[in-house]
């Protein structure tokens, strides 16, 4: 597709986007929610469909030599499309956000003045080869009262074009603009370019991805950028932890999803625990297939581990690979944590009441935890239904964002024929 084709196709779908997004402020919560239980019925019925479609998707990667932990995202499983369609059941459950009047207060002139809930307008997401963030997202943004343009990684194409004609007829059915929910429809990354100009139709765009990804949005978007950045995830395992716990959670942390965000790259170990600590964990690694890399101490205690480089340190493997370093303080693993981390999930394991508030209050993450796995960075386990993604952006939103980080406010004034004076 030539360069003035792919600015055409951009731009319709952004002017469509604009002019849906106008009719979503006027929806009730009622006719939303019965929008969302009817995709989610849709889904749970074609899920047979999906499947097929979603294989052409997760062969073509498979001749192209995607990893493992890459064709586990991208698959559509019986499981995963049940959580598609629970998602957005839950979604549905969920207090409706716009036109919520958040706080109210009284002038002395007698004027009531308020903050009202509103939708943020357009919603541009860029993502990779998830095909379930396309139905994540779609609801979320639709619930919220915003339209959405959903760019997903090319190796998803098929799947994500499926999913969004399924929300794209559903809206049909009930008459409500369909460009509400738009999946572009070829992979060209020029496209992606022309619509980070568009600042005139689109209020908002969310990179979801690599390092790559989020530099080339970040540079070239004319709208706001809320990043979602790379999880390198950290747990440090203090020196009065419980290490029956600290085992169960670094294992949960690294082996139950590691191709995901929230997975834990990098494990710290105190120098008082380490030599107790690492044998034993590296065995139950071991029966997982995690191959280990170690700073030369880690080494001492696990001799098969390999030896980690400065490069390890910033890793997102998204795979069952594990870097391992043993610090001599709280305060070497939160300067660690500092220098490699991606401000997105942390987590502390200790016994230790002050140890653990200093954790909280010092490390920069949007998530830190205390006793509890990295995996827990997740809308829906926090208690928000689903999420767009994690935010690692301070300005508006940072960590899961859920319905009401998709609005923003505006102020609301009642009167008595008040004037200026």
């Amino acid at each position: 597709m030539g360069d003035e084709k792919l600015k055409e196709t951009i731009l319709n779908i952004a002017k469509k986007a604009k002019i849906a997004s106008k009719n979503l402020v006027t929806l009730s919560s009622d006719t939303k929610n019965n929008i969302l239980k009817r995709v989610a019925q849709k889904l749970r019925e074609r899920k047979e469909e999906l499947k097929r479609i979603n294989e052409k998707d997760v062969n073509q990667a498979l001749i192209q030599g995607h990893t493992k932990a890459f064709i586990d995202r991208l698959t559509l499983t019986d499981k995963i499309i049940e959580g598609m369609a629970k998602g957005l059941e839950d979604v549905a459950a969920l207090l409706d956000p716009v036109g919520e009047v958040v706080k109210m207060w009284k002038r002395p002139n007698g004027l009531w003045v308020g903050r009202m809930r509103i939708p943020l307008g357009v919603i541009a997401i860029i993502y990779e080869s998830r095909p379930n963030v396309t139905i994540d997202a779609a609801g979320l943004c639709f619930k919220s009262g915003n339209a959405v343009i959903l760019r997903g990684g090319k190796e998803a194409l098929n799947s994500n074009l499926a999913l969004g004609e399924i929300f794209r007829e559903t809206l049909r059915e009930f008459n409500i603009p369909e460009d509400a929910v738009q999946v572009i429809p070829t992979p060209e990354r020029k496209l992606m370019e022309y619509m980070l100009e568009l600042e005139e139709y689109i209020d908002l765009v969310i990179p979801r991805g690599g390092e790559g990804l989020i530099k080339f949005v970040t540079e070239k978007a004319r709208m706001p950028v809320i990043k979602h950045y790379k999880g390198v995830c950290h747990v440090y395992v203090d020196n009065e932890a419980n290490l029956e716990m600290a085992k169960i959670i670094a294992i949960n942390a690294k082996c139950q999803r590691p191709g995901v965000c929230n997975a834990m790259e990098t494990l710290l170990v105190h120098k008082d625990i380490a030599e107790k600590f690492l044998p034993d964990l590296a065995e139950e690694y071991k029966k997982y297939g995690v191959e280990l890399r170690g700073c030369p101490e880690t080494l001492k205690y696990i001799p098969w581990a390999k030896e980690a480089t400065e490069e390890d340190w910033y890793a997102e493997y998204l795979d069952l690979i594990l870097a391992i370093k043993v610090v001599r303080s709280l305060e070497e693993a939160i300067e660690h944590i500092s220098k490699y981390g991606s401000n997105h999930t942390e987590a502390i394991v200790t016994e230790n009441y002050s140890k653990a508030m200093k954790f909280l209050k010092e490390v920069d993450a949007s998530v830190v935890l205390v006793n509890a796995s990295t995996r827990f960075n997740d809308g829906g386990e926090l208690g928000l239904g689903a999420e767009i993604g994690i935010s690692t952006t301070k300005i508006h939103a940072y960590g899961p964002m859920g319905l009401e980080e998709l609005t923003t406010t505006k102020f609301i004034v009642f009167g008595n024929g008040q004037i200026r004076t």
